[in-house]
């Protein structure tokens, strides 16, 4: 074998070896790491509900406008309920005269000789004066009632917040009970990957993770909390409540995605984060990076309350 032959075989060894490498690594990249293009930004929204009906006479805000919490979304029409309050305290006022007058007859009745006025009669006016006590308890309520269905017809932002697809008008009916506007609480934001299960044992609570917006802005956060469960389309339950198995069996199995929920550390100064955006999180194993830390932190949290720094909303 000539020289010129031999260095063509290394060439291609070295060629077939980098290509059996690069597809191990591509390999491991797609279907091990940790990763997923399927991630959506989610927050909490609150629907904001009258606790009283009426018509909206007053709505001081404008749609997709940032709010605080305490600020007036809507007034309700607030003369009915001035006059229910009038009502109610002309009530209590009859009540604690009728009251009065009820105690002062038993008390005279009590002080009477039993010759004049009969037991009988003494424990009537003792029972007329509780009925007139409790009556005057009862329109003491309905007057507490009455003034805080007048407070209510002031309604509040819950919580800080930017008001959403605001179809909301003013001369509107508003229904108590009925929500009226949408409120997205600007310091609720997370991101919600579909991790794929085959990509689960790698991912632990605490691990750092980075969002990459299809916008090109960056986000660090780290695993808050994994999905304990998705709905088994093949397992329905049958009319008589047992499991109805599907006869067929589908022999390419897609691995089911999983939910993994991302908390947010901190938002870039001046990026717009919008609800339903999509991203790519991937997410770096304690053992690669420091999410052990961030895990400690998210226990010392307790249940239900996302660990580290929570961004500032956006106005």
């Amino acid at each position: 074998m000539t020289i010129k032959n031999l260095f063509s075989v290394c060439v291609t060894l070295c060629i077939f070896a980098v290509a059996i490498l690069a597809g191990r690594l591509l390999w491991q990249h797609y279907m091990d790491a940790p990763w997923t293009r399927d991630a959506r930004v989610r927050a909490d929204i609150v629907n904001v509900a009258p606790d009283v009906s009426g018509m909206i006479v007053d709505l001081p805000v404008h749609d997709n406008q940032f709010v605080h919490r305490g600020e007036l979304l809507m007034q309700i029409d607030p003369e009915r309920y001035r006059i229910a309050v009038a009502e109610a305290q002309a009530l209590l006022a009859a009540r604690g005269a009728d009251l009065q007058m009820r105690r002062r007859d038993a008390a005279r009745r009590a002080d009477l000789d039993s010759l004049v006025v009969s037991s009988e009669s003494r424990e009537n006016a003792v029972r007329s004066a509780d009925s007139a006590a409790a009556q005057y308890q009862a329109a003491q309520a309905q007057l507490d009632a009455a003034r805080l269905n007048l407070s209510r017809t002031r309604v509040l932002a819950p919580v800080d917040g930017y008001v959403t697809n605001l179809l909301t008008h003013r001369g509107d009916y508003a229904a108590a009970g009925v929500a009226r506007v949408a409120l997205i609480d600007s310091a609720s934001f997370w991101v919600y990957g579909y991790f794929e299960e085959t990509k689960l044992p790698h991912i632990k609570v605490g691990d750092a993770a980075r969002m990459q917006m299809m916008s090109g802005e960056q986000l660090q956060g780290h695993v808050e909390s994994i999905a304990r469960g998705i709905t088994d389309r093949d397992n329905p339950v049958g009319h008589e409540l047992i499991s109805d198995v599907n006869p067929t069996f589908n022999w390419v199995r897609l691995a089911q995605r999983v939910p993994v929920r991302i908390h947010i550390d901190a938002v870039p100064p001046g990026m717009l984060l919008a609800a339903g955006t999509t991203c790519t999180v991937v997410v770096t194993p304690a053992a690669a990076g420091t999410g052990a830390d961030t895990g400690a932190d998210t226990d010392a949290a307790g249940p239900g309350r996302p660990a580290g720094p929570r961004h500032q909303p956006l106005r």
